[in-house]
Parts: structure tokens; sequence; C-alpha cells
């Protein structure tokens, strides 16, 4: 959630000895010294057998890496490991084969002792480690037995890869990003699947709703990763990967550059929304430059460079990651005029006329993609009708509470607007004390923080907001949301929710909700995920569900050419009732 400050954890040049590293300055040696710039891993066709081989190995690769107590403790480069193995697994000629060379490779990282019973767990279970692969996958008793007992090993608090924010996401470190391989050879391509495999694997609070079997997921990836052709295909895998998870969390930045040429390094000043699921001009990035397009707001796009939006649509789904739909289409709004030409042609409906323009383009430096999340104003307050406050969340600060309670205490009615985000304060707890007439449980959370079990998520204790108040706001709240209500403003709904008056009026939320984690792929790519399940007290999901309003209400395209706010119209409604 907004306002969690994330950080990463500091990445060492290694010295190496007998496949073991030291943290200490200068550059590699020994070993591991033929990987600095390549894993040296050529793979020009898979077949059947080389294709279950390595999804095996991602498997087993990642669970050592989480399990093991002596990766734990950072006694391997666990990426460099993972070349060394590489050649052998490519060539193993049958199951006995290989199921031997991983039994040689787990004795060979050394003894470890067993927890001599089991791990009692005393709270609500809310995810079990899915380690079932173990028994099921067919492997010899000998390699199922040593899988079993890393499994039961003792580990420690302390793990290299891996430790946990105060909030209980988890913090991954050490994930060296390898920022210069814009197209990485084979080996670190499949190191990018297997590493983002396995952190969803043992640390997603809501892998239950990825909807498949994750095993599956990956091996259906190792041919898609292994038979990428360039920079540009390689980043849009990764994306489609990333999109598998369903997470509106789950963004990319610092990424290759290929992906900019490939949706288009430059864009019109036309902003575009969803509205009746159409793209709908609804304002423009640059007043200037979107004014001289000759678009108005309202028009509906019905083609783009001759192309039908259905099609352009269809074509960005599996890249563009989100909890739900309507976030989808937020998302991939803003790429679809996007070019790497000097115009833009495009076709649209105005006044229940097919009309087209040529639109020019210009870099993003010239126009503002996110104002919306970037408003300025004097105050955040305002006054609608009589006797009803209007409170623009966005620009919200904890600064603002006090002189603003004393002026709408007496009011009838109070809307908070979250549908364009949240300030970067977080004045949903100071706020519910001068709201709520009691102390009120608004959600529950689940973490992997059981540095034992890897996997495991549990129920923790969560926030209760406001306190006992006889002078307590006794008007209607009426909150507003939309798909761009996402992860805090999703959880300070949650909270004002609990109000005895309150009504939210609006369409879903974005459906991402709890403390983001970050991390990093190879070629620089860094991407997050939602690192903590949040769920009403009840124990109900908001994760791609979102907040669910009270009172459906979403915009049409008319009340778009006529400029109204058709949610806030219905929210003013609700208070006059």
């Amino acid at each position: 959630m907004k306002g969690i400050i994330i950080t990463i954890g500091m990445i060492f040049i290694l010295s190496c000895h007998h496949g073991r590293i030291e943290e200490q300055s200068g550059t590699a040696h020994g070993d591991y010294l033929e990987f600095a710039n390549s894993s040296n891993i050529v793979i020009e066709q898979l077949d059947s057998m080389q294709i279950e081989n390595l999804t095996n190995l991602g498997l087993i690769w990642g669970f050592l890496k989480y399990y093991h107590p002596n990766i734990a403790k950072g006694n391997y480069n666990w990426d460099y490991e993972l070349f060394k193995i590489f050649p052998e697994i490519l060539k193993s000629e049958n199951n006995i084969h290989r199921d031997s060379i991983f039994i040689e490779w787990i004795n060979g990282l050394g003894k470890f002792a067993e927890n001599k019973k089991e791990i009692s767990i005393k709270k609500e279970i809310k995810l079990a480690p899915d380690l079932g692969w173990i028994e099921s996958s067919g492997f010899s008793n000998e390699l199922t037995s040593l899988l079993i007992k890393v499994k039961n090993s003792k580990r420690h608090r302390k793990h290299h890869y891996v430790g946990y924010y105060f909030t209980g996401n988890p913090k991954f470190k050490n994930e060296e990003p390898y920022p210069n391989m814009l197209y990485p050879d084979a080996g670190f391509r499949l190191l990018a699947l297997y590493r983002y495999w396995n952190i969803i694997q043992y640390f997603f609070p809501y892998k239950n709703l990825i909807e498949c079997d994750w095993k599956e997921v990956l091996k259906e990836f190792v041919p898609k990763i292994v038979n990428t052709n360039n920079g540009t295909e390689y980043a849009l895998t990764i994306l489609e990967l990333i999109e598998r998870i369903h997470d509106s969390h789950a963004i990319t930045l610092n990424h290759n550059y290929s992906l900019a040429n490939h949706f288009g390094k430059f864009s019109a000043s036309v902003e575009l929304t969803f509205i009746e699921n159409q793209p709908v001009v609804t304002g423009f990035y640059n007043e200037n430059l979107g004014r001289d397009t000759g678009m108005e707001i309202g028009d509906v796009l019905t083609k783009i460079n001759h192309v039908s939006v259905a099609e352009i649509i269809d074509g960005l789904l599996k890249y563009t990651p989100a909890s739900n739909y309507p976030g989808k289409l937020r998302n991939l709004a803003k790429n679809m005029l996007r070019t790497n030409d000097s115009i833009i042609h495009v076709e649209f409906i105005r006044d229940n006329k097919p009309q087209n323009k040529v639109l020019r383009v210009f870099s993003d430096d010239k126009h503002d993609l996110y104002h919306v999340y970037s408003k300025e104003k004097d105050t955040c307050l305002e006054f609608i009708d009589d006797g009803i406050a209007y409170l623009d969340y966005s620009v919200l600060e904890n600064k603002h509470i006090p002189k603003i309670w004393k002026k709408i205490k007496n009011t009838k009615g109070l809307i908070l607007d979250i549908r364009n985000g949240t300030s970067g304060d977080f004045p949903v707890l100071l706020f519910c004390q001068y709201l709520l007439p009691t102390k009120t449980p608004f959600f529950l959370k689940s973490t992997t923080k059981h540095y034992s079990i890897p996997g495991l998520f549990t129920i923790e204790k969560g926030y209760n907001v406001g306190r006992k108040n006889k002078n307590y706001y006794k008007g209607k709240i009426i909150i507003l949301v939309n798909e761009n209500t996402q992860s805090t403003g999703e959880f300070q709904t949650m909270a004002y929710r609990v109000h005895p008056n309150a009504v939210v009026v609006g369409s879903a939320t974005a459906g991402a909700d709890g403390n983001v984690s970050k991390f990093y792929l190879p070629g620089g790519i860094e991407t997050w995920i939602s690192g903590i399940g949040v769920y009403y007290p009840d124990g109900s999901e908001t994760q791609r569900i979102g907040i669910v309003p009270d009172v459906e209400v979403k915009p049409t395209v008319q009340g778009i050419r006529e400029r109204r706010d058709e949610v806030l119209e219905k929210a003013i409604e609700l208070v006059n009732r």
C-alpha cells in the first residue's frame, strides 16, 4: 500500500572460493567467473523430455533456494549454481539419470539438521505451502526422500534472499538485476522465469486466486522463454508471465527499452477512459496539444490506424497485468494511442456520426500521463448544495483534518471522493477518530512471515479504527470509488465503510490491496506484487474482486459529453433522501 517505504537489499560484489561466496569488494573469481557475462547456455530446440526436465529443475531449484538451510546462509550464489547444473539436466538421458543428477547436486550442498517433530502452527492457516509435487512428480524414491528431508530441515530466521518488513510483506534481497542484459541468453532467461515463478510460489498471498495450477504455468513458459528471439520478445514474455497472477500491483518499471519501442515511444495528448466498455475521450494530458487535435470530450473511438478497437484490446490484454477486467481496461487505455510514427489515424463517433482525424504525437515529457493523480488544489474541501461537504481525497492530508472537522461536523452529509487515488499521507486513522462512534475492526490480513515454512500464510491480527466518541459524525458518509481506487484507496474505503451511515457509491475498484514487495529480473526489470493478503473481518476477499459498491453507478457516454459527474450526482441524491 502507498505510504510504506520499500528498500532494496544491497547488492554485493562476490569473491568465490570452491563454490561458496564471501561478501567483499573486488571482482568475481573462481568457479563463478565464467558466468559474469553469460550463462554459457545455448538451447536451439527443446524436446518434450527437456521441457519436463527443465520444469522439474525450476521446481527443485526454487524449493532449495527457500528451504535448504545452507542456501539460506548465503553459502552459494544460487543463480550461478543453476548455470552449473543446466548442461547436465539438458543432456540427461532418462528420468533415472536426471534424478541421479539432482541427488548428487543436493548432497553436494552439505549437511543440515532436521526437525525432530512437526512444527506447530497456532494461527489460522489461510494458504498452505504447495509441496505436493515432491511426492507426485514421479521422482525416484531416493530423490523424493532427499527433498522431504530438506523440507523437514531446521531453518533459521535470517535468510540470504528474503526478509520481512515490519508490516509482514516479504523483502527480497540479493537478487542481481543484470541490468545490461536487454536480451539475456537462454540460461539467464530461464533464471528470470524460475526466479519469478518461485517468488509467486512461496510469497504471493493470493496464489489461490490465480485460477489455474501455477505449476502448469511453469511448464508452459519454459519453451516460451527459451524460444524468444530478441529483447522485445523476452520482455513481452515476462509481461505475459506477470499478467498471469492477476494483480494490479504487478507493474513493471525500469524495464527493457525494447518495450517502449514495441508499444510506441510517442503518444497523442488525448486521455481515453473506458465508458460503457468503449474508449472515450475524457480529457487531455496537455490542454494545448490536446485541443489542437480537434478531438472533443465524449468522442468514442472505433478504430486506430485502421485497426478496430476490439482487435487492439484483444492484442493488449495478455500484456496488461491487473486484478480484474476494469483494471485491465484502465491500464491498457494508456497504450492505445502510442506509436513510433509521427501521427496516428483515428476513427470515432461524435453526435452519432462517424468521423476521422489525424493526430500528432509527442514524447511523454510533453504531457502528464498521470495528471489525475497529481492534482494541486488550495483546499480539498468544498460545500455542495445546503449542508453537504465534499472532500477530494487525493489531496487530503492529516494536517487538514482538525480544521476540516470544525467545518463539517454538523453537516448532513459528507462525500469522500476516492476515485482519483490518495495523497501520500495516510489520514484514515486520524479522521476515523472524529467520524466513528467506537473502535471498530475493519480488516484482517494474512502474511507468510514464517521463516521456517516458506509458502505458509496465516491470518494475523488486523486493524481497528475509531475510538469511543459520543461526538462522532451523525450525518451520512458517501464514499465514491471506481477502477482508479486501488491499494491504499481500497484499504481506506474499507475503514470508512464501517461508519453506521456509510454508503459506497460507484463501480468496482482495482482489486489490489496489501503492501507491495518489489524485486528484479534479468534485464533490470523491476516488478511488484501484493505482499500481504487483506480481507474483511469475516474473511471475504478484496483482491481481484475489489470493493463492491453498495450502490453501483457508472458514467455514461452521454454524461461525459454533457460534462456531468453522474456518480457524484447520485451521492448528492442519497444524502438528500
